[in-house]
């Protein structure tokens, strides 16, 4: 199985169908899959704060939600994060495709790609990185349970070694 069906599949099994994103290349990967499947609701975003409002408005009538961005938009949304998710105990699972990692080829994705932890970690917030698919199944489904019965976000990072990255 894809490291994308991996996901898709965590998402149902959690019951997870309200989804929020900016688009982006690899997580343009998971996306697809999950728009041609009508268990899910797909709701694109302009902005990372917007699709964390999203999401956290899902919960606030009952769905279960998750956002997928990159890590620039991580720290665009980072205020919407502090300020919404956390004291309000939001349980958004966070899907972070990590940039600035081995193969980047954009000198301005490095900083939030070393940032995007260390900033969750200060935030209080439970993040895992994914680096292969080797027992990704677990970690995800882990993570995802852990979201729900913690009530607190959760960042699953992505990374390159992963997904392949993407390409100039």
């Amino acid at each position: 199985m894809s490291w994308e069906q991996t996901i898709v599949d965590s998402l149902k099994k959690a019951d997870i169908s309200l989804i929020s994103f900016v688009p982006d290349h690899s997580i343009g990967k998971v996306t697809s899959i999950i728009e041609k499947d009508d268990f899910f609701q797909l709701v694109p975003a302009t902005r990372e704060e917007e699709a964390i409002g999203i999401a956290v408005g899902g919960y606030a009538v009952g769905k279960k939600a998750a956002v997928f961005m990159q890590t620039s938009g991580f720290g665009n949304s980072v205020n919407a994060i502090a300020t919404l998710c956390v004291p309000a105990r939001a349980p958004i699972p966070m899907f972070i495709n990590m940039r600035g990692g081995p193969g980047e080829f954009n000198i301005s994705q490095v900083a939030m790609g070393k940032i995007t932890n260390p900033i969750m970690d200060m935030l209080g917030i439970v993040n895992y990185t994914i680096n292969d698919e080797f027992k990704m199944d677990q970690l995800i489904d882990g993570a995802l349970k852990l979201c729900f019965a913690n009530r607190q976000p959760v960042g699953i990072c992505l990374t390159s070694l992963l997904h392949g990255g993407k390409s100039v």
